[in-house]
């Protein structure tokens, strides 16, 4: 599986953002999708993640500002960042998880400008 990230950029505070990750290769069992990030100086921390199902869950500190969403073939998913402030500066890593594998897209920069 691979995965390419998009839409990452430098945004206002207060602006949003797009980013789209779109899987390729052998993306049948894809389970779920998300996205973490990771700002500088931090760990890697989860996002927002959808599975099959379209259950979904999202870190505390993006809920009700941040939407994931994802295509009918499990091999798109897509973050819609709203209301961005200066803390959601990082790279963020687009996510898929097969069977028991995981997979990373190469990462994609937002820069939240106060």
């Amino acid at each position: 599986v691979q995965l390419q990230a998009s839409g990452g950029g430098l945004v206002q505070a207060g602006g949003s953002l797009r980013l789209t990750c779109a899987a390729s290769g052998t993306i049948f069992g894809i389970s779920a999708m998300g996205w973490y990030r990771q700002a500088p100086g931090k760990e890697r921390e989860l996002v927002a993640i959808i599975n099959s199902t379209d259950s979904i869950n999202y870190s505390d500190s993006v809920k009700g500002r941040f939407t994931i969403s994802r295509g009918n073939a499990n091999d798109i998913v897509h973050l819609q960042m709203n209301s961005l402030k200066f803390e959601d500066t990082a790279v963020y890593y687009c996510n898929a998880n097969r069977f028991r594998d995981v997979y990373w897209g190469q990462g994609t920069l937002v820069t939240v400008s106060s």
